[in-house]
């Protein structure tokens, strides 16, 4: 039963890559062209993207990886020097304003994403480590949240909203299943809504995307345009949409076609039937995820998979939920499907893990 929830994970997982790639090409061709001269300018890049993820994937498969337990903080420690490193004028990469990346040969590494993966990491050790006293404020759960305050005010400071919340999220979820107390976790959250109110409606570009999420017609040449023109992709692909190739939002209509709203121009180019097929592969992929962190062989093992698919669908969940207008604008991949090359690698390199867990519960 474990090898065959693998093959379904790789199954599920090579498809959601190669509609990745054909939407990819779909949606930007003719923008690269146009800005670029070059139509396969995203589609070259993303296929060495995913080259490097599949690497990637077969040497997180390859090792063994209770070594991560050993050496969880080492890896935190790399990762928060380079999210100090990334701040540094000089050093990290500003681009409209944040300065999220390391630019090298032409090519972008967002290290807020080996943060997110180092953090699962570190809390699966933790947990793993002091399940006994997880449930202790002083020695189990405070420990942890002052790490976790650490990472976000780093990622806040580029700044990235939606990266530190889904980090939080994702801790909170792995803290739950290792048996937290629930007053510990209530009060965390009731404390951080505050804070979340303050860092939305304090900065004017956040607040928009709050008005424009309520009401985005109220100002659709404006605030309000993105979740318009995601929504007219979404509406005009009706059952099986216009065709591949076909849509129109894409050309100079919707912004961020091949990577945030990638689903709107799946809906409009392959209609209902696309957007469906695209959530039930996912819905499949968190099942056979959980199915792995159900039967891992020791603690490590079951909270790094409980972290890893967390974030992957929590990722899916709020990319899938702007485009249908269900949540506020927040840039957020599509786990596997959007360009974005860190996000992929990382992503894969999750899947590799999975994958490894597995396996080493059938040895």
């Amino acid at each position: 039963m474990i090898r065959d929830t693998r093959k379904y994970l790789v199954i599920v997982s090579a498809i959601l890559i190669c509609l990745g790639i054909v939407m990819i090409y779909s949606s930007s061709s003719i923008y690269a062209w146009q800005r670029l001269h070059d139509p396969f300018y995203f589609l070259k890049r993303h296929i060495l993207y995913v080259l490097l993820g599949i690497l990637s994937c077969m040497l997180a498969m390859s090792l063994d990886y209770r070594i991560l337990n050993k050496y969880s903080k080492p890896i935190m420690l790399v990762s928060f020097l380079m999210l100090v490193l990334v701040l540094t004028p000089g050093i990290g990469k500003e681009i409209a304003g944040a300065r999220r990346w390391f630019r090298f040969l032409g090519y972008s590494f967002q290290p807020s994403e080996f943060a997110q993966l180092a953090i699962i990491i570190y809390t699966a050790s933790f947990l793993s480590r002091e399940d006994k006293n997880i449930k202790d404020l002083f020695f189990g759960f405070a420990p942890m949240m002052m790490i976790l305050g650490v990472f976000v005010l780093l990622i806040l400071a580029q700044p990235d909203l939606g990266t530190a919340v889904s980090i939080s999220v994702v801790v909170m979820v792995m803290l739950f299943i290792g048996g937290i107390r629930f007053s510990h976790l209530g009060t965390i959250i009731l404390l951080a809504i505050p804070a979340l109110y303050l860092l939305v409606f304090s900065v004017p570009y956040r607040k928009r995307r709050i008005v424009s999420f309520l009401n985005p017609w109220m100002d659709p040449q404006g605030i309000g345009f993105q979740l318009v023109q995601s929504q007219l992709a979404l509406g005009s692909g009706g059952i099986f949409g216009v065709g591949l190739g076909q849509g129109r939002q894409k050309l100079f209509y919707l912004p961020a076609a091949h990577t945030d709203f990638i689903f709107s121009i799946i809906g409009e180019e392959l209609g209902l039937i696309g957007t469906l097929a695209v959530v039930i592969l996912f819905i499949l992929l968190i099942w056979a995820a959980a199915r792995i962190a159900i039967k891992a062989s020791e603690g490590f093992g079951h909270y790094l998979s409980v972290g890893i698919i967390t974030l992957i669908a929590f990722k899916a969940i709020v990319n899938i939920g702007v485009s249908i207008g269900s949540l506020p604008t927040k840039g957020l991949p599509l786990p596997f499907v959007s360009y974005g090359g860190t996000s992929l690698v990382f992503n894969m390199i999750g899947l590799g893990l999975l994958l490894n867990i597995s396996r080493s519960r059938e040895a």
